[in-house]
């Protein structure tokens, strides 16, 4: 995917989630019931941990569970821009699925800003940029509704 500037959008870590418009996260189902993100880690299930795994499109929409921000940079392997930016992080429960994932809050939101309970909505942002490319990863960006209008950018 190019945009307009020439640039390049790719995803950091391929098969994670979809590109396009309306993005959706790459997870499975499991044959007890359950889901998982990422797809691979279905596995894990300790009820069934040799049990399939079909691949789903997860909810784009879900709810603040919790979140903080990321004061200080994240370990290798994450490829952290200079200076670095302090993030927020929420864990938002997706609502179909009862399962919790974590992700970025897009740029402009503040933890000031964030309620648990609060609306998110998927999209992609960029996670690292370098000469030609921008590396996309998932990013929760809150509902505007009456409450959050004004809040964020």
């Amino acid at each position: 995917m190019t945009t307009t500037t020439g640039r390049a959008r790719v995803p950091a870590v391929e098969g994670f989630f979809t590109m396009g418009d309306k993005p959706q996260l790459i997870g499975g189902r499991l044959e007890t019931g359950g889901y998982c993100f990422p797809l691979h880690l279905g596995g894990s299930d300790p009820r069934s941990p040799a049990g399939s795994v079909d691949e789903v499109l997860l909810s784009r929409r879900g709810r603040i569970w919790s979140f903080t921000n990321s004061a200080y940079p994240p370990p290798p392997p994450f490829i952290i821009t200079e200076p670095y930016v302090p993030v927020v992080v929420a864990a938002v429960e997706l609502e179909m699925e009862r399962m919790v994932v974590l992700g970025q809050v897009t740029p402009g939101w503040t933890v000031d800003d964030l309620e648990v309970g609060m609306e998110v909505e998927l999209e992609l942002g960029v996670l690292y940029a370098d000469d030609e490319t921008d590396h996309l990863t998932w990013q929760w960006r809150p509902v505007i509704t009456e409450e959050t209008f004004g809040k964020g950018t």
